[in-house]
């Protein structure tokens, strides 16, 4: 079936967020501890113990923000372990992730001369599950506040004469679970509270981010819209791309739902996987539109204006970790299948720009859908990494609203489309479209009407490879990367072209 998309440009009013390109970094695994930081008596190269290559492959990418410290973390984390000399700074037992002990050696100064390296916002998430109103206060007052007072001081003293500047603060993270296993009512309550304390200092306006819900919880959403929404600025969704959800859940009579992990859950392998494990993803991306309609609606009950975001701060696939490696450390592989569905969450929060103004892919290096992976002194970059290095052309541009027709990718009774897709018109005038194909199997004709915007040249890159299981390695590490695409025929209407089975366009018309 030949599938079709249309261009609606006299509907374009939203801009695409750069903030939805967005990156998580917590203190899980080799994720902080060799992925970013080595120290700087390291072998590796490196700049004040941050590695040189990874930020200048996170730059090429063009990273526009990072979450740190958590995810989990950021509820058991005390930000005073993490300043002053490093000798000093106290050892930690990281409960969540593995029982590793952690030295601090990585804390808010080496977090803002990352983010000052790679040219990106910082956006930190404060601890409200172990934490203390006055503990986050000082936080925030310690990072940026201009004057004279105790934590000022106490920045000075350690190094950091004036503030750095600072947007976005997470006042918790998945209060419904390792954050506390709180009611809505509760957190939204516990949220009014701390965010009173995330003040302004200056000319430093915070941006306030209240934990949100887990996937499918439409009960959180309410109750954070109705008691809290005047008080925030974004509300953070957590959805994971699984085969299934191997999480207990109990659901109280009140819609309040208590997670809890099951030690036995099986994910399925990132590399050794059938085909039904790729339709299984597919469809579970897929399903991140239903999610981000149906709490979007909710929000727009409270908030017609759309000032509050909903910002998609943990996001990826999750499987079992690579055989061999520590259970707590989430490390997985990084293959074909992890880049088709990525485009698909893209494409999703591209086509809700009006709604969502951030999403922060879990996590940028070793854990789970990274884009990096180290081993030592060597780095690769994921299929998922080319992903992001492709997409980039949407970041500030303006959304050009779509009408597709898709092709069905049928398996095992069950359907998905072929083609999912979205555009925008850059600063430049150029139309950018990216397209992905889920079928494994088959190409996707595609007839594309650009709705009179001009097209004199296209230009293209693909990303694609011979298997589902593609994947770039330290032996191969270039098996996956991006391609010239030129299979493209412009026609008075917009253009034909061929989407290869499972890959990844991006096409450029001007």
């Amino acid at each position: 079936m030949k599938s079709s998309i249309k261009i609606n440009p006299e509907a374009a009013v939203h801009k695409i967020d750069r903030n939805i390109y967005g990156h998580f970094a917590e203190h899980l695994g080799r994720c902080i501890y060799e992925g970013i930081w080595v120290g700087e008596d390291s072998d590796i190269p490196n700049t004040r113990g941050i590695r040189n290559d990874v930020v200048q492959a996170l730059k090429d990418m063009k990273i526009p923000i990072l979450r740190w410290p958590g995810g989990c973390f950021a509820d058991e984390y005390h930000w005073k372990d993490g300043i002053g000399s490093k000798e000093s700074r106290a050892r930690m037992i990281n409960t969540h992730w593995g029982g590793v002990v952690e030295n601090n050696h990585f804390g808010t100064h080496e977090f803002f001369d990352l983010c000052e390296m790679l040219e990106t916002e910082p956006y930190i998430c404060g601890n409200v599950g172990s934490g203390t109103v006055y503990e986050m206060q000082q936080w925030v007052e310690y990072m940026t506040f201009d004057g004279e007072s105790p934590m000022a001081d106490l920045r000075k003293a350690n190094g950091r004469e004036l503030p750095w500047n600072l947007t976005y603060f997470g006042i918790g993270n998945e209060n419904w679970g390792c954050g506390g296993r709180m009611r809505a009512e509760f957190y939204a309550d516990l949220y009014r509270q701390y965010s009173t304390y995330v003040r302004d200092y200056g000319e430093n306006a915070i941006y306030k981010i209240a934990a949100g819900p887990r996937g499918d919880n439409y009960h959180w959403t309410e109750v954070m819209m109705r008691e809290a929404g005047h008080f925030m600025d974004g509300l953070a969704l957590h959805y994971y791309t699984r085969l299934r959800d191997h999480n207990f859940v109990i659901e109280n009579p009140d819609g309040n739902r208590i997670y809890i992990k099951d030690p036995n859950a099986v994910r399925g392998q990132a590399v050794d996987f059938e085909e039904s494990e790729w339709f299984g993803i597919m469809k579970a991306a897929y399903f991140t539109e239903e999610l981000v309609a149906k709490h979007s609606a909710i929000m727009d009950k409270y908030d017609p204006e759309k000032k509050v975001a909903l910002i998609i701060d943990e996001w990826g696939t999750w499987f079992d970790v690579e055989p061999g490696t520590n259970p707590g450390f989430l490390f997985q592989q990084n293959t074909m299948r992890d880049a088709v569905s990525a485009a698909i969450s893209l494409n999703i929060f591209n086509n809700h720009a009006d709604r969502v103004r951030m999403a922060n892919i879990a996590q940028t290096i070793n854990v789970l859908q990274a884009v990096i992976l180290t081993e030592g002194e060597k780095m690769i970059l994921t299929p998922t990494y080319h992903v992001f290095e492709m997409f980039k052309v949407h970041q500030d541009a303006t959304l050009q609203p779509l009408e597709i027709q898709s092709g069905i990718y049928k398996f095992n009774g069950e359907e998905v489309p072929q083609l999912s897709a979205s555009a925008s018109v850059d600063a430049e005038g150029k139309l950018n479209i990216t397209i992905c194909n889920t079928d494994p199997h088959n190409a996707a004709p595609v007839d594309c009407n650009i709705g009179g915007l001009s097209g004199k040249q296209v230009t293209g890159r693909v990303l694609v490879a011979s298997t589902m299981s593609s994947h770039n390695s330290f032996e191969n590490p270039t098996q996956v990367k991006p391609e010239p695409f030129t299979s493209v025929e412009l026609n008075q209407e917009g253009f034909h072209t061929d989407i290869p089975p499972m890959s990844v366009v991006v096409l450029t018309i001007h």
